[in-house]
C-alpha cells in the first residue's frame, strides 16, 4: 500500500497511509494542531487540507504562522463575502474574489448600488455563516456540463471565465445553500476557520480591468488569523487616514487637481512648489557630484521615434494620441530613454568616453485611466527623475555598485531608514518571452547581485518578473508606519540599443554595442512628494518645510522688530513669514501649529528690548528666550545638516 511523507509545523515527519488527509493527520496528532492548520502543501503546491492523498507525496501542514497560509484564508473570506451576499442580494452576479496584499475584494453585479448600511448587513451575514461552521466543499464537474450549469444559474461572468480558463474537467467550491464558484482552491475546511475579518469600502472596478467593460461593484475587506492582527492594521489605517497626502496637501496649500484643467494633472502652490525645489536641487546637485551630465529632452517628438523604440506598438494603450503638425505625426513623451539615446547617438563614441551617464528631470504623459488614478501617486503627467547609462561590460558591475548607492544615499537624506530590495530575473529564455541573449542576461543578472552583495544588501531573488527587455533590482522604502513603498528602480535594457544601432568604439578598434541602464530614485517627483507628505504626515523637517520659523509679534509695537528678524533670518537663507495679523498671539501659534511650521518666534516687549526670541517649536512645545542671532546660527546649521527628526 502506498504512503506519503508529511511535515509538520515541528519540522517532524511521519509516514500515512494513501487516502488519509492532512486534516485527519492533524486531529490524530493534536486538537490544537489541527485547530491551527489552515492548508496543506503538496509537492509544492497547495492543497485543501481535507483532500486526501492517493499516491506517495511530500506534505506540509501550513498554520497561521506560514505567509502562504493567510492568502489563502483571504481567498477563503471573500467566498465568504459573496456567500454573504447572495444570500441577502440573491438577484446580484458574481465576478471574481481574489486574495490581495491586504485582504481581499470582491466584484458583483448589481442593478441597485451597495450602500455603507448594506456594507453592515453583508458582514454581519458574514459572522451568522461563519458561526454556522459552513464547509467549504471541492467538487469537480466536466467542462461542458459546467459550462451549461453556470449558464442555467445565470451567472455570465462565470460563464465567461470558464471558456476562458477551465480546464476539461475544473473544480467549484460550495459555500452554503445558495453559493457556488468556479474556483482552483484550496480553502479553509469551514467558516468556523475565518476568526478575524471585516469589510472596508465599496468601489467601482470594470469587469476585467477594461473600460470597455461593464462596471461593476467591488467590495473590498480585511482578514487576519487574529483580531490583534485584524485591530492594529485598521489601526494602522486610521493612521493611514491620518496622514493621507491628499487631505494634507489641501490643509497646507501644497498641490491641488484642478477639474478644468482635467484629472491626474497636478498644480503645485507655492508651499508645495517650495519643498519641490528641495528635492530638484538636491537630485540635480547629486546628479553633478557623481559624474552624471545634466539633460533636457523635448515634451513631444515625432510618432517615428516612438516607432524605432517600439513604445509606439507596445505602450500605445499608455500614450495620449498623436497630434498632427505639419510635417508629421507627434507624441507627448511617455518616457524619456528615447531622448537620452538620441543625444548619446548624436556623435560617436570611443571606449575611453564610456561610461556616459545622461541624467534629466523630465516630464512625461502617460494616459490613466479615469479610475485608477490617486492624488500624487498615480497621475497623467509626471516629472521622472530619470538617468541612462551607457557602459561597457567590463563597467557593469561597478555601475550598479554606484546606482545603488545612490538609491540608499537618497532614501536616507529624506529620512527613510528602511528599505527592501528585489532582483527580477528571466526564465532562461524557456518562455520566448524575454529580449536578450542568455549571455547578456547571465551578466546582467550577476551584476545585480554582485553589486548587492558588495554593499551588503540582502535582495530577494524573484524568478520569472523580469521586464521583457532585461532584468532589474527594485527598492522598495518602508515609512513611519511601516508601508512599503516602490521607489528606486534599476534596469538593463537589451532592446533600445539594439533598435537605435547604438555602438562605441572599443580598445580593438571595432565597433560595438554598449550596455544600457535605465535608474530613476524618487521614481517620480510627483509620487516620491506624496509619500514624504504621507510619512511626515506633512510635518516635513525642518529642512524642506515650506515655512521654516513664523515670527509672531504679540502687539503692532513688536512688528518692527519682528520684520527685522525675519529679515536676518531670510538674508542666512531660512524661510521666514511674519504674522502680522491683529490678532492674539495664541491664535497665531494655533494657526502656525496646523500649518506644521517647525519653529515659532514669539516676540513681546521683553524679547524687542533684549533682541530675544521666544522660541516655540512644534513638537517639544515652548524652548524660552533665546538671542535672535543665537537663534539664527543654531536653525542655519539644522538646515545644513538636513536633520530629519524634531
Amino acid at each position: 500500500m502506498s504512503s506519503f511523507q508529511i511535515t509538520l509545523p515541528d519540522g517532524s515527519v511521519q509516514q500515512v497511509p494513501a487516502g488519509t488527509s492532512a486534516l485527519d493527520v492533524a486531529q490524530k496528532i493534536s486538537p490544537r494542531l489541527a485547530d491551527a492548520a489552515i492548508v496543506a502543501k503538496v509537492n509544492g503546491r497547495l492543497y485543501d487540507l481535507k483532500r486526501p492523498f492517493e499516491q506517495d507525496s511530500a506534505v506540509q501542514i501550513l498554520t497561521n504562522k506560514d505567509p502562504e497560509a493567510l492568502e489563502v484564508y483571504r481567498h477563503s473570506t471573500a467566498h465568504l463575502c459573496a456567500a454573504a451576499v447572495l444570500e441577502l442580494f440573491p438577484e446580484t452576479k458574481l465576478g471574481i474574489g481574489p486574495p490581495i496584499d491586504t485582504g481581499f475584494y470582491y466584484d458583483f453585479d448589481r442593478p441597485e448600488p451597495f450602500t455603507p448600511q448594506d456594507l453592515e448587513k453583508i458582514e454581519a451575514k458574514m459572522w451568522e455563516l461563519q458561526g454556522q461552521s459552513l464547509a467549504f466543499d471541492r467538487k469537480l464537474i466536466a467542462k461542458p456540463e459546467g459550462l451549461e450549469k453556470y449558464r442555467q444559474m445565470n451567472e455570465p461572468m462565470k460563464v465567461e471565465l470558464i471558456e476562458e480558463r477551465a480546464d476539461d474537467i475544473f473544480s467549484e467550491y460550495t459555500l452554503g445553500p445558495h453559493f457556488i464558484d468556479f474556483c482552483r482552491g484550496p480553502h479553509v475546511p469551514d467558516t468556523s476557520k475565518l476568526k478575524a475579518f471585516k469589510l472596508l469600502s465599496i468601489a467601482g472596478a470594470y469587469w476585467k480591468g477594461d473600460e470597455k467593460n461593464k462596471q461593476l461593484q467591488r467590495i473590498y475587506g480585511t482578514a487576519w488569523f487574529t483580531k490583534k492582527e485584524l485591530d492594529e492594521y485598521l489601526a494602522k489605517l486610521e493612521e493611514a487616514k491620518r496622514r493621507d497626502h491628499r487631505k494634507l496637501g489641501q490643509e497646507l496649500d501644497l498641490f491641488s487637481i484642478q477639474e478644468l484643467a482635467g484629472p491626474g494633472l497636478i498644480f503645485f502652490h507655492p508651499k508645495g512648489g517650495i519643498i519641490r525645489k528641495q528635492l530638484e536641487d538636491w537630485m540635480r546637485d547629486a546628479y553633478l557630484q557623481r559624474g552624471y551630465s545634466l539633460v533636457y529632452t523635448p515634451h513631444v517628438m515625432r510618432r517615428d521615434l516612438w516607432k524605432v523604440s517600439g513604445h509606439a506598438g507596445f505602450y500605445s494603450d499608455n500614450m495620449f494620441k498623436p497630434m498632427e503638425l505639419d510635417d508629421a505625426e507627434y507624441q507627448l513623451k511617455p518616457m524619456n530613454c528615447p531622448g537620452h539615446i538620441l543625444i548619446y547617438r548624436d556623435r560617436q563614441h570611443s571606449y575611453r568616453d564610456l561610461p556616459v551617464r545622461l541624467g534629466e528631470l523630465g516630464t512625461v504623459y502617460r494616459y490613466e485611466r479615469s479610475g485608477t488614478m490617486h492624488g500624487l501617486l498615480r497621475v497623467r503627467g509626471f516629472t521622472q527623475d530619470d538617468a541612462h547609462i551607457f557602459c561597457t561590460p567590463e563597467q557593469i558591475e561597478d555601475e550598479v555598485v554606484k546606482c545603488l548607492d545612490f538609491a540608499t544615499d537618497t532614501l536616507k537624506t529624506f529620512g527613510f531608514e528602511s528599505y527592501k530590495a528585489e532582483i527580477s530575473t528571466w526564465d532562461g529564455g524557456a518562455s520566448g518571452k524575454y529580449d536578450g541573449e542568455a549571455d547578456q542576461w547571465t551578466l546582467a543578472e550577476g551584476a545585480l547581485r554582485k553589486a548587492c552583495d558588495r554593499l551588503g544588501i540582502d535582495a530577494a531573488v524573484i524568478p520569472d518578473e523580469a521586464a521583457f527587455y532585461g532584468p532589474k533590482i527594485d527598492v522598495k522604502l518602508v515609512d513611519a508606519i511601516g508601508r512599503l513603498w516602490q521607489l528606486s528602480t534599476v534596469q538593463f535594457d537589451f532592446t533600445l540599443p539594439r533598435r537605435f544601432e547604438l555602438e562605441y568604439v572599443a580598445e580593438d578598434g571595432r565597433k560595438h554595442r554598449p550596455l544600457m541602464v535605465h535608474r530613476a530614485l524618487f521614481g517620480s517627483v510627483e509620487r516620491f512628494f506624496g509619500i514624504l507628505v504621507e510619512h511626515y504626515a506633512g510635518a516635513f523637517p525642518t529642512w524642506l518645510a515650506p515655512v521654516q520659523a513664523a515670527v509672531l509679534p504679540i502687539t503692532d509695537k513688536q512688528l518692527p522688530y519682528a520684520q527685522e528678524v525675519a529679515e536676518q533670518l531670510k538674508a542666512a537663507g531660512v524661510r521666514a513669514t511674519v504674522d502680522d495679523r491683529n490678532e492674539k498671539v495664541n491664535l497665531k501659534i494655533r494657526d502656525a501649529q496646523m500649518q506644521k511650521v517647525p519653529y515659532m518666534l514669539v516676540i513681546g516687549g521683553r524679547e524687542a528690548e533684549a533682541g530675544k526670541v521666544a522660541v516655540r517649536h512644534r513638537k517639544r512645545g515652548d524652548l524660552g528666550p533665546i538671542a535672535t542671532g543665537e537663534f539664527v546660527a543654531s536653525i542655519t546649521a539644522e538646515i545644513a545638516a538636513k536633520t530629519n527628526t524634531d
